[in-house]
C-alpha cells in the first residue's frame, strides 16, 4: 500500500514543467506527496450557452466521483471559464472538508485582460489557487489575513496581493487536524 497523496487531475494540455512545479508547491504546503494524472472528460454537457461558461458545481461533483486509490484529496485543473449560479465567474471551488476541488487557469492569464503574457506570474497564480482550494478540502475557511493564501479572491488583484502560503493561524488549524504544513516566512 502506498502513502496517502494528493492527486492533480489535468484536463487539457498543460506543460509538464508547470504540473511538476504545482505538485512541488502543493507538497511543500501540505506535506503529502502529489501525483499528477492526465484526465479526459467530455465537458460539453457542463457548458451553459447563455453564460458561455462551464458549470463549476457540476464539474466539482464529477471530480468527487473519481476513484483514485490512496488519494486523500483530488484537484481537477481546467482551462475553461467556470461559474457557479450566484457568481459571475470563479477561479476555483472545493467541497469544504471534503475530498475534491477544481480550479481553472482561464481567468488567471494576463492575456485575458489585455496585458502582456507573464508565465512566472501565471504559475504563481495557479499555485495560489490550487493551494487555496485544497485548503478548503482540509476544512479551512476564508482567512482575514490579507496575505494568507486562504483569503477570498473575487478579482485577479486579490490573487496577486496574497502570498502562496498559509498564515500561521491557518497552519495551526491544519496541525490540529493532523495535517502538518511546512513553516512559512510569515
Amino acid at each position: 500500500m502506498s502513502l496517502p497523496n494528493i492527486t492533480i487531475l489535468s484536463f487539457g494540455i498543460f506543460e509538464q514543467e508547470l504540473l511538476k512545479n504545482l505538485a512541488f508547491a502543493i507538497q511543500a504546503e501540505f506535506g503529502y506527496p502529489v501525483n499528477i494524472q492526465e484526465a479526459h472528460l467530455d465537458i460539453s454537457e457542463f457548458y451553459d450557452p447563455a453564460r458561455r461558461q462551464y458549470n463549476g458545481n457540476a464539474l466539482l461533483k464529477i471530480i468527487d466521483t473519481s476513484t483514485i486509490s490512496d488519494s486523500i484529496k483530488i484537484v481537477g485543473l481546467f482551462q475553461v471559464d467556470l461559474f457557479i449560479p450566484i457568481l459571475t465567474f470563479i477561479f476555483g471551488q472545493a467541497f469544504l472538508d471534503g475530498r475534491s476541488a477544481i480550479a481553472s487557469v482561464y481567468r488567471l492569464c494576463n492575456e485575458r485582460y489585455g496585458m502582456n503574457q507573464n508565465n512566472p506570474l501565471l504559475m504563481e497564480r495557479i499555485e495560489k489557487e490550487l493551494i487555496h482550494e485544497l485548503g478548503h478540502t482540509f476544512g479551512l475557511l476564508h482567512c482575514d489575513n490579507p496575505i494568507c493564501v486562504m483569503r477570498s479572491s473575487t478579482y485577479l488583484e486579490d490573487v496577486d496581493q496574497k502570498r502562496k502560503n498559509l498564515c500561521q493561524s491557518c497552519q495551526t488549524k491544519l496541525a490540529i487536524k493532523g495535517v502538518k504544513p511546512m513553516k512559512t516566512d510569515q
